[in-house]
């Protein structure tokens, strides 16, 4: 066993110095986000861990040992998405040893990375999302703060981090546009519609965010921010969530409902009536079509669905 992996075992938040180069490569050569890097780091410490378990030293793993991790994790408790991005992790890792000459060889080359079953997005029924919408009731700050978020969550498609991110600039009332950054910090601009920009320009304007903005900013660019917490600081993404919890609860569809099921919602809605993929793709930020194309076979099952159950001939004869 290594003296890196020794000491790992002993504290288990601790990697190996060449684990934290290669994290410190994907950050500042290969740009990968924030929340990408802590999903790597969360899988080089189970991959570390592993190998300490078995006296393998990094420099020293084989194309055996990465088919037996892989073996292992097929087997376990992870979502087989998380399972391939840990091998995704690995077989990164063991590629820049390889190319910085750390390591002789690269065990992980010739290693598949495991297929993740393309599951559907869940998306809400439109009587379920007028539901939501028509949930939260009463005038004062939280609840314009709240409707807003829910509009434009499900009006626009934008995902939870970029609208927690948005700031008062980002927002054209006038012309019913938003700009939203998404993965990457590429930029796109979101066509509000007419219900979610009535919700913004309701909280926007007095008895709204104004009734929140504290005597002084507690950080800096919490100025800026559209959503605030009910403390005057930016609401977080928890906070965010934790709305959209709430009043899903109150509709009584909390248990299968996420800012997420807002995005699929307002993608499976407008293919629904009749929009085209390539705007829905362009709207939603995906980088490429395929990544839309799986709201198509939404709308494909929901119609079957539809005319399983209300088409007299739809189903054969019995006997």
């Amino acid at each position: 066993m290594s003296a890196d992996l020794a000491d790992i075992a002993a504290d288990p938040d601790l990697l190996p110095l060449d684990v934290e180069e290669w994290l410190s490569w994907l950050a500042t050569e290969r740009g990968r986000a924030r929340s990408t890097l802590a999903a790597y780091r969360r899988d080089a410490r189970r991959w570390c861990r592993w190998l300490d378990g078995r006296g393998v030293a990094l420099a020293g793993v084989r194309e055996a040992d990465v088919e037996a991790y892989i073996e292992e994790l097929r087997g376990g408790p992870l979502a087989p998405a998380t399972v391939a991005r840990a091998v995704v992790a690995v077989r990164s890792l063991h590629r820049f040893l390889a190319d910085e000459g750390r390591a002789a060889a690269d065990p992980g080359a010739d290693v598949a990375t495991p297929r993740v079953p393309s599951g559907l997005p869940k998306a809400l029924s439109e009587a379920e999302v007028s539901s939501l919408l028509a949930a939260v009731v009463g005038d004062e700050p939280s609840a314009r703060r709240d409707r807003a978020i829910l509009e434009v969550l499900y009006g626009t498609g934008v995902r939870i981090s970029e609208l927690v991110g948005l700031r008062l600039g980002d927002v054209d009332l006038e012309s019913g546009l938003l700009r939203a950054f998404g993965k990457g910090s590429k930029e796109r601009v979101v066509p509000l519609g007419r219900h979610a920009g009535a919700a913004l320009s309701t909280w926007l304007g007095p008895g709204g965010r104004p009734a929140l903005v504290p005597a002084r900013w507690a950080r800096r660019g919490d100025a800026e921010a559209v959503f605030l917490n009910r403390r005057g600081g930016r609401l977080t993404r928890q906070g965010a969530w934790l709305v959209v919890k709430h009043w899903g609860s109150e509709a009584g569809i909390g248990d299968k409902l996420t800012p997420h099921v807002l995005r699929h919602s307002c993608a499976t809605h407008m293919l629904d009536h009749g929009a085209d993929l390539r705007a829905v793709q362009e709207m939603l930020g995906h980088a490429s079509v395929s990544t839309t194309q799986v709201y198509t076979k939404v709308s494909t099952e929901r119609l079957f669905a539809a005319y399983r159950a209300a088409h007299p001939r739809a189903t054969l004869p019995h006997g």
